[in-house]
């Protein structure tokens, strides 16, 4: 779940519907800009999917008690959530190997440094994953897949500046993410800056100085505002299931 917080209420986006508009993002990434076209459509399917363990999961969130507020994905026990990765990997591998090793890689560099048990553990079985797909397949350009997660985690990222910030924030007023912008792989380096660098202009429309993409990309964000006093009467489930999506048309523009 991503989690916005207010004085008096909470604005809550499903990670699922993130990954909906990461998707959306990466479909309009430029034709001239994408090398392996062949696995075009595996990389598309890799964003769009790449949340999809939490997709069951964030129809009914969780509090965190001792902070009385919504458990994001940022501060999500570790151990529940490296089930939700699995889960969802395997899920994306069964339909398109190679984007079960896009998220696979996606998730494995969140645990690297994590030195649990458990992290270790599932960052060894995703390295393992990862090979047994690479030996099925009939070739395997290391340096194509990086180019290839380079795209995902740019639209990843894209995606989490218009779901973590207000629509419409001044530059002094964004999450602290995307400040100074949002950083590129060196892979990515030959099509845009090392930092893209991006502004709401207003309430549904985000400027991007250095555009990627074929045309300008219309995206909806389903969210739901949930009451803290709702919640303390009735629970954050309830309360949750009882609300209504609210979707914010946005437009992403060439600056």
């Amino acid at each position: 779940m991503i989690v916005r917080e207010h004085d008096q209420h909470f604005v809550l986006i499903q990670q699922d519907h993130h990954a909906q508009i990461s998707g959306d993002i990466m479909k309009q990434w430029k034709s001239d800009y994408f090398h392996g076209m062949e696995l075009r459509e595996s990389v598309e399917y890799a964003a769009y999917q790449h949340d999809h363990g939490w997709k069951e999961f964030d129809k009914q969130p969780f509090l965190n008690d001792k902070e009385k507020v919504p458990f994001s994905f940022f501060d999500f026990p570790n151990l529940p959530k490296i089930i939700l990765y699995k889960h969802g990997i395997d899920e994306v591998q069964k339909v398109d190997p190679y984007a079960g090793m896009l998220c696979s890689e996606h998730y494995k560099r969140f645990l690297l440094n994590n030195t649990s048990l458990e992290a270790q553990a599932f960052v060894t079985y995703e390295e393992m994953r990862q090979q047994t797909i690479i030996d099925t397949l009939n070739k395997f350009n290391k340096r194509l897949f990086e180019f290839h997660y380079s795209l995902l985690q740019l639209a990843d990222n894209l995606s989490l500046y218009i779901c973590m910030n207000e629509p419409g924030a001044e530059k002094q007023n964004e999450h602290s993410f995307f400040k100074k912008g949002i950083p590129t792989s060196t892979t990515l380096h030959e099509f845009c800056k090392q930092k893209i660098q991006l502004r709401w202009l207003n309430d549904h429309t985000v400027v991007i100085n250095d555009f990627p993409f074929e045309e300008s990309i219309e995206i909806t964000l389903k969210q739901k505002v949930i009451a803290k006093d709702t919640i303390a009467t009735k629970g954050l489930i309830d309360s949750y299931e009882e609300a209504s999506f609210e979707e914010v048309p946005i437009t992403i523009l060439p600056e």
